[in-house]
């Protein structure tokens, strides 16, 4: 019997991490970004048509660029600046016209009801400066947000014959074999974690977690 394939559909999203890659296949460093909101990743494609004979000669599939939209609660700024090249001086951050985005590679989770997660992985692209918005405190408080795009290419991956732009991983709850994969696919580094040991006079305990 084939195995049954999964129909459940995801209910949140979680863990976005990006590095660092410029035209390396390892990050320097892998940062995490909390309190993801929402994510698009947009992976456009047109059926291109040859005609003769008064009819269809030939097809192809043409893909046009990836790119991606996320809205996080807040973007710290030390993040804006990694993530979009700007300057800082003397605790001030500017941005200009010839600001350098540097290249970077993302990886986020979408997560599912029964504990499971599929994690989504853009080995090299570069962000753009988001907008910049305000809204006056009225009667309620409201919570702003702020959302932030990127363009995405192909890259060469360790393992795969062709370049890719976008790599996906699928982990049951309580596994994390493809989560782990993917990290080394696409920043070249282990799966960041956070080690905190706690010593008692009878006892140590370590225990790590995601960062």
């Amino acid at each position: 019997m084939p195995e049954e394939k999964n129909y459940r559909a995801s209910t949140g999203v979680d863990e976005f991490y990006y590095g660092e890659v410029g035209d390396t296949l390892t990050a320097e460093a892998i940062e995490r970004v909390k309190f993801l909101q929402n994510i698009t990743v947009d992976m456009p494609q047109d059926v291109v048509r040859a005609y003769g004979d008064n009819g269809t000669a030939e097809m192809a599939v043409s893909s046009g660029d990836v790119s991606v939209t996320s809205g996080f609660h807040k973007i710290p700024i030390e993040d804006k600046q990694k993530l979009l090249g700007w300057e800082v001086v003397d605790g001030l951050t500017a941005a200009g016209s010839n600001d350098n985005s540097p290249y970077v590679a993302c990886v986020f989770a979408k997560t599912y009801e029964d504990g499971s997660k599929e994690y989504v992985g853009l080995p090299k692209g570069i962000f753009t400066r988001p907008s910049i918005s305000g809204n006056t405190k009225s009667g309620s408080t409201e919570f702003s947000s702020e959302e932030i795009s990127a363009q995405f290419m192909d890259r060469e991956v360790a393992g795969f014959s062709e370049e890719k732009s976008v790599i996906f991983a699928q982990d049951a709850k309580d596994s994390t074999a493809n989560r782990d994969a993917l990290f080394q696919k696409v920043f070249g580094q282990a799966y960041p974690t956070t080690t905190t040991t706690t010593t008692t006079t009878s006892s140590t305990t370590t225990t790590t977690t995601g960062a």
